[in-house]
């Protein structure tokens, strides 16, 4: 299964850049992360739980950074293995980077593959998932570079 997509923030590439190449930041921005654990600055291990359909899982997932050329453009490669059940995730992601007016647009591609009873369940359904995902993401990411709201006078 291929997703794509794009994310406009108004900042500057170099800046979104170093927040995504932040393992804590990003994982800040996908719902149902945790127990993070930095191996190398290349390496991560943490927690996934999610909601699929009627079904939740709890994914203990492994990520490496297979190439980060600052700052266009991030490969990574994701396995997941979920608990109690038989099956796993494997996928692999490119993030690209462009400079936009007055900000980055932010372009990924991910392609995953899911075996066992996650992968039972249907592209449609997994897709859905995906992109109720990706809208949490797009939200926490330009809030993270959001100005703050000026306080008024007291």
């Amino acid at each position: 299964m291929k997703f794509t997509g794009e994310i406009t923030i108004g900042a500057p590439r170099e800046a979104v850049f170093a927040k995504v190449r932040d393992a804590r930041f990003f994982a800040s921005c996908i719902e149902g992360v945790h127990d993070l654990n930095e191996i190398d600055a290349d390496r991560y291990t943490a927690v996934l739980e999610t909601k699929v359909a009627y079904l939740k899982f709890k994914f203990n997932v492994a990520v490496e950074v297979l190439r980060a050329d600052p700052p266009s453009e991030i490969e990574a490669k994701i396995e997941g293995t979920p608990s109690g059940i038989v099956g796993r995730l494997t996928a692999r992601s490119v993030t690209r980077l462009l400079e936009d007016t007055g900000g980055t647009k932010v372009t990924y591609e991910v392609d995953a593959s899911l075996t066992g009873k996650l992968g039972s369940l249907g592209q449609p359904v997994l897709r859905a998932k995906a992109k109720e995902m990706e809208r949490q993401f797009a939200q926490r990411m330009r809030a993270a570079f959001a100005l703050p709201q000026s306080q008024g006078a007291t």
